[in-house]
């Protein structure tokens, strides 16, 4: 005699399932305002397809004006219209293809924050969207924060030294290899592109892996680029600082370009000595460069894991 034994997980995802639009259906109270689910562990994706478009249906549940994914799958049915309130979009580690992200940000007319963070290269569509047509799917966008493998593979198709059309974006992060000549080109265009910047942050990454080159993008030069201008610049930050002579031209580039500039804040890298550090302020502080604003504020502090 065999005896077959359920799957536990299976069997505890068709409960969970089961239990969710059984609560769902019954709802029949007030507005549903939040809606969080936590299942990473359960593999649930195509589930959970059908519970954002079972909640895009529902007259009592207020229109979704945030989405928040972490470590999963995206691929809506192909009956997915889209959400007409989404005002902001925050995918952590999930795998979509170029084209799915491209129809649901293009069906999606109010966003104004996209956050684009991949730890892993996997995550990331190598065919991902050229930046002309990524910034036409939203329009409105004022919050820009994409990783380093979303960087780069934008930046692969190549960008101009401007948009055709002005942004309207006031933050923006960046993940920022700034021996990669496409990747700081991509940024460069989206500064230029962006005259109402408020707020700029850059996540370094690979800068001390590579020599410098003398074919790099000399930040000295753009000091004389009348094209790149920063007047509503209030605040920089730079994570992950190695001190790269590369990273050290940059700040000072900014900081010649910012007239409102308020506050310059570096996070050092985790293998920066401490009479690195000491140098880097030297190098910051007692040499003098052009800094267009009075009252900037250069902070600089430790990672809060280093010791």
């Amino acid at each position: 005699m065999v005896q077959v034994i359920p799957d536990t997980e299976i069997l505890w995802k068709y409960k969970l399932v089961n239990a969710i639009f059984h609560v769902l259906l019954l709802h029949s109270g007030p507005t549903i305002l939040k809606f969080k689910l936590d299942v990473n562990k359960l593999g649930m994706e195509t589930e959970f397809d059908q519970i954002i478009l079972f909640l895009s249906r529902r007259i009592n549940v207020k229109w979704l004006e945030s989405l928040e994914l972490l470590c999963c799958n995206f691929e809506p049915p192909l009956t997915f219209n889209g959400f007409n309130k989404l005002r902001k979009i925050d995918f952590e580690d999930v795998r979509v293809t170029a084209e799915v992200l491209q129809n649901f940000l293009s069906s999606c007319p109010l966003l104004e924050e996209v956050f684009l963070i991949a730890h892993e290269e996997e995550y990331v569509d190598e065919n991902f969207i050229n930046p002309v047509t990524f910034f036409q799917c939203v329009p409105l966008i004022h919050t820009l924060h994409i990783s380093k493998y979303y960087m780069k593979y934008m930046a692969a198709g190549g960008m101009p030294d401007k948009l055709p059309t002005s942004l309207h974006l006031k933050d923006v992060g960046l993940g920022v290899c700034l021996m990669d000549r496409d990747v700081i080109s991509s940024a460069l265009c989206i500064i230029r592109s962006s005259p109402n910047l408020e707020q700029l942050s850059f996540l370094m990454y690979d800068n001390e892996k590579f020599p410098i080159k003398e074919s790099s993008i000399k930040f000295v030069d753009l000091q004389d680029d009348l094209s790149l201008t920063l007047d509503h610049l209030t605040y920089f930050g730079i994570i992950s600082f190695s001190n790269n002579v590369f990273e050290r031209e940059c700040v000072k580039l900014i900081m010649a370009k910012s007239p409102v500039l308020t506050l310059v804040r570096i996070e050092l890298e985790d293998k920066v000595s401490v009479d690195e550090e000491l140098k880097i302020l030297r190098d910051m502080i007692y040499r003098p460069f052009s800094c267009a604003s009075p009252s900037a504020k250069l902070l600089i502090k430790r990672p809060k894991t280093s010791s």
